[in-house]
């Protein structure tokens, strides 16, 4: 029996089809992965190409070494000459051969999101940017957005003309860009970029690498930015045997530079591309997925497809309204109790939501109850102080130029070198024009230090010894001696006793994770080096550390959750203004609304066998209590298949009620343009009127204010509304509008400022 026997007849046409570009369209769950594995075993078992030449590429370290660990097995002698790589690790390893074509060190350091933070803010200080109108976070966010474009700093500052601001964030691009270097050092965007750069303007590296990928496969398309097609696009620029493989459906990062155009436009990039539609799903019920079509089936800008599967109907969708978000997170809290109390598994459950905020009370209710959980996409263990300390000194032994490494740990432990100092040293560096750390290992030359220069010196010569060490020791030999020598844990004991024991834990952590490292690199026969250990720290992602092997509830933002399955799985906070979001339903942009709607696809696919639906009538967003419709998403999902009745009967929960639940669909599938909210009348788009409000409406107005209940108003920031309620509270008037997009609101008349229209 051939091992392409158990793939199905789309399955199988995707895999034969070796030659010139491929688009293989994958709903979710159609076994994608399988395909793309199976297609490597048979351009080198059956079509005789040499394992050296296949490339796959993903996003993700864990969907990375699931792919790996297929391509062993199916492969065996050969496999680990076929590049498995996410993006940024097979840029890593281009950069690493030839970075110095473009005038860096081979040993550069990759920063982190708060190194770059810190980084920014320097560039502010040093170009007197006023960082109340220019904030650090927008300033890393456009140069971001603008790296992900391919638009280099003497572009950008073409582009913005006269305009003030634009030159403004200009100026702050290229001084970034100019201490990058400096340091050395490349950000994650640069990872990308600097390799795009390299293959554009070195015809030799560029043709090396045509002749040493002559096959290339890219995982999760539908992802990839600009400069990502241009990389792939380089890369298959000689022999075009390039598959892509994505879901336009599942296109949920936007927010990241991702361009669905990539994959809608693949066929006018290649005219002759085979198009090859996976559309069975293995993983979910009937139901599942009919919700799923009946919600992304309203986006119009999608390639047509429909997902089917062979599971069986399964049980019907789970939807529960509740009055708070406290009683939606007990119920969720509850019935995980209920389920694992029956048989099932903490780990068969997810909790997927809109906003890390909605967290909070989930968690809150889960340790009530003693449930066990892990939220992914919280702190990163590689962001924690203690690691970041551990890590900067291992930068710098590495790379002496990363001056914000050496920086961060020259009075790590306190060794009485003060900010004064350090400021000298900058400023004497500056002047030379040479690094930090290459200016403090002459103190004398440095001046105003004074009495500092011994404590300079002292740290210089302890930093050299260390890398003295590094070319003996084992990297975990290393980490502990660092430990040792500075006296770090004892000093840990002295400035924070309470948080001591964990962050010692935390760099035990680190030890063994050092350990392991080195293990995998004996077990593939290459000696593990200290860049390669930074280098693969810095490159994990937050989804790398779920372990499905431990039983614990998840606990994920749904944009977290993309790639992953579990049995049961809960959508908590379906209320339009938080999923959909209140800026796609206010902004009138097709294209946001859409990107939300696809979002909502990926939360519904994650099911295997069972779905819940949940939303609060009102929920405390930023300190205000908000009164949200039930999400419009839920309301496109046919009624036939959700179960509105009660779940349990124990259970002290009040769902609607069947009866005004199909009313409120109704009214909502037959009013006008049913995909777009922003100025509609509020009989219009009030689906769920009559459940959320509290209080009988006056009939006429309350003296003092322009406006009374029923009239029209108009807010700065949520736009037109209703007036449902005016109560007198103490010296001002507390009100009720409920707003043609931003749902229900109570404010004081007084800050609100409403005006009637």
């Amino acid at each position: 029996m051939s091992i392409y026997d158990n793939l199905n007849e789309p399955q199988r046409e995707a895999v034969f089809h070796t030659d010139g570009p491929l688009l293989i369209l994958a709903g979710a769950g159609s076994g994608k992965t399988r395909v793309l594995t199976h297609r490597i075993a048979y351009l080198i078992e059956e079509r005789g190409v040499s394992p050296w030449n296949i490339l796959a590429i993903t996003f993700t370290n864990k969907a990375a070494g699931e792919m790996r660990q297929r391509v062993d097995n199916l492969v065996g002698y050969g496999a680990e000459s076929i590049w498995v790589s996410t993006f940024h690790s097979a840029c890593v390893r281009i950069l690493r051969r030839f970075i110095d074509r473009l005038g860096y060190d081979n040993r550069f350091t990759i920063y982190d999101t708060d190194d770059q933070k810190t980084l920014i803010k320097e560039v502010c200080r040093q170009t007197d940017i006023d960082t109340k109108k220019f904030k650090e976070r927008m300033l890393l966010s456009v140069i971001s957005s603008a790296k992900n474009e391919m638009i280099l700093p003497d572009e950008f500052e073409l582009n913005a003309g006269g305009d003030f601001a634009q030159q403004k964030i200009a100026r702050a691009y290229r001084e970034y860009e100019a201490r990058l270097k400096a340091n050395n050092a490349l950000d994650f965007d640069d990872l990308l970029v600097k390799t795009v750069q390299l293959l554009d303007t070195q015809p030799d590296i560029r043709e090396n690498y045509q002749e040493r990928f002559r096959y290339i496969m890219v995982d999760e398309y539908q992802d990839t930015n600009t400069v990502q097609f241009k990389l792939v696009s380089l890369l298959a620029g000689k022999y075009r045997n390039l598959c892509v493989v994505g879901d336009d459906d599942q296109s949920i990062y936007k927010f990241r530079g991702a361009n669905i155009r990539n994959i809608l436009d693949f066929e006018k990039e290649y005219p002759d591309a085979k198009v090859i539609k996976l559309e069975q799903n293995y993983r979910s019920t009937e139901n599942i997925l009919n919700a799923a079509n009946s919600v992304i089936r309203n986006n119009r800008g999608r390639k047509d497809k429909t997902l089917w599967t062979a599971n069986g109907t399964g049980e019907k969708i789970c939807l529960r309204q509740f009055d708070t978000a406290y009683d939606e997170a007990d119920f969720i809290a509850s019935d995980v109790s209920d389920e694992v109390r029956e048989g099932a598994a903490y780990k068969d459950h997810a909790v997927l939501y809109r906003t890390n905020a909605q967290s909070r009370i989930l968690e809150e209710k889960f340790v009530a109850m003693n449930i066990p959980y892990k939220i992914v996409g919280g702190i990163n263990f590689y962001a924690r102080r203690e690691i970041k300390d551990i890590l900067a000194y291992l930068k710098t032994i590495d790379n002496g130029r990363d001056d914000l490494a050496v920086r961060r740990i020259i009075n790590v432990p306190k060794r009485g070198i003060g900010q004064t100092t350090i400021n000298r040293i900058q400023e004497s560096a500056s002047q030379r024009g040479i690094g930090f750390y290459e200016a403090l290992m002459a103190p004398g030359l440095i001046p105003g230090v004074g009495r500092s220069a011994s404590k300079l010196d002292s740290f210089a010569a302890l930093i050299e010894y260390f890398k003295g060490q590094a070319q003996r020791e084992s990297l975990t030999d290393l980490i502990t001696e660092i430990i040792e020598k500075t006296a770090y844990i004892e000093n840990l004991d002295a400035d924070d006793p309470e948080d001591a024991q964990a962050r010692i834990e935390n760099i035990d952590e680190l030890v063994s994770k050092a350990a392991a490292y080195e293990e995998d690199c004996a077990d593939r026969g290459e000696t593990g080096t200290l860049g390669g250990f930074l280098e693969e720290v810095a490159l994990v992602a937050d989804i790398d550390s779920l372990d499905e092997n431990q039983d614990y509830v998840v606990l994920m933002t749904l944009h977290s959750a993309k790639g992953l399955e579990f049995s049961h799985v809960y959508l908590a906070g379906m209320e339009d203004g938080l999923f959909p979001g209140y800026m796609a339903i206010t902004a009138d942009d097709r294209e946001e609304l859409e990107e939300e709607r696809r979002l909502c696809y990926v939360g519904i696919t994650r099911a295997e066998e069972k779905l819940t639906l949940t939303c609060a009538r009102r929920r405390m967003v930023r300190g205000e209590t908000q009164f949200n419709r039930m999400s419009r998403f839920v309301m496109e999902i046919p009624a036939e298949i959700l179960d509105t009745g009660t779940f349990r009967a124990e259970k002290d929960v009040e769902p609607p009620a069947r009866d005004t639940y199909r009313n409120a669909r109704e009214a909502f599938r037959t009013r006008p343009f049913a995909g777009s909210y922003p100025g509609k009348k509020a009989d219009e788009n009030n689906a769920f009127s009559a459940l959320q409000k509290g209080s009988q409406l006056a009939a006429k107005p309350e003296g003092g204010l322009s406006y009374g209940v029923g009239d029209r108003v108009r807010h700065v920031k949520f736009g037109e509304g209703t007036v449902l309620d005016i109560r007198e509270g103490g010296r001002d008037y507390e009100v009720t509008v409920e707003f043609d997009g931003a749902g229900t609101r109570k404010m004081f008349a007084m800050f609100a400022k409403l005006a009637k229209v």
